[in-house]
């Protein structure tokens, strides 16, 4: 998995950098120290798992920041780590694209789970949020809104759709890993997270409920 660290404190990357490492199939992780020198490195790595990005650095509009980033690398999962703890700004943070948010006093153990939670598509929301149910967060109906997780009615996201067909060419995890350009690891979270999702435990009953549901043509076709 290849991430990218954008905080202008390098003791503070240093200790992200360590809690990262921590992370099954961590391959690369590259660093800026500002907003701009991190926009350069995400155009040069389009192959990015994840981006962890603060909001109060040399060339960012903190939250307007991350919506730009978020407008022109789409495909490239954000995530604020950031000392900053108002309830309001979080809430337009997520609003903006952030696929989680993470305050920078939280313990290595909240971090590693936000970040597994949003590799595996999933959308990691501050609990400060949650407890006030912030629109970031929840519909009309009090429900979470899948439109937020950047999935599609059955709440998979277009990577785990990515898989969901290459498990139907006969592909292994490797060759999947090949053909996405992605860590094989990463290629694993996918497809435990499409599992759950389906209600399935293993490769033929995830294909056979995706053709069902229409999410992927049928084998033999």
């Amino acid at each position: 998995m290849k991430f990218l660290l954008v905080d202008d404190h390098a003791l503070f990357r240093d200790g992200l950098r360590y809690i990262l490492q921590q992370l099954p199939e961590t391959s690369e992780i590259m660093e800026a120290g500002n907003f701009p020198d991190g926009l350069k490195l995400a155009e040069q790595h389009p192959e990015l798992d994840l981006a962890l990005l603060d909001l109060n650095m040399p060339g960012s509009e903190g939250a307007i920041s991350i919506r730009y980033f978020h407008q022109r690398y789409p495909h490239i999962p954000v995530m604020v780590v950031s000392s900053e703890e108002d309830r309001a700004i979080m809430e337009k943070v997520m609003d903006y694209g952030a696929m989680g948010y993470v305050c920078k006093n939280s313990s290595a153990q909240v971090v590693l789970g936000a970040v597994g939670l949003v590799l595996s598509g999933g959308l990691y929301i501050p609990p400060q949020v949650m407890r006030h149910g912030g629109t970031a967060a929840r519909n009309g109906d009090g429900q979470l809104d899948r439109r937020r997780l950047h999935t599609n009615e059955y709440g998979l996201t277009a990577r785990q759709m990515d898989v969901l067909g290459h498990l139907a060419e006969g592909l292994s995890n490797k060759e999947i890993a090949t053909a996405m350009n992605l860590a094989e690891g990463t290629v694993k979270i996918h497809i435990a997270a499409a599992y759950q999702i389906l209600r399935v435990s293993n490769r033929m009953e995830a294909v056979r409920v995706a053709e069902k549901l229409g999410l992927i043509g049928a084998a033999n076709e």
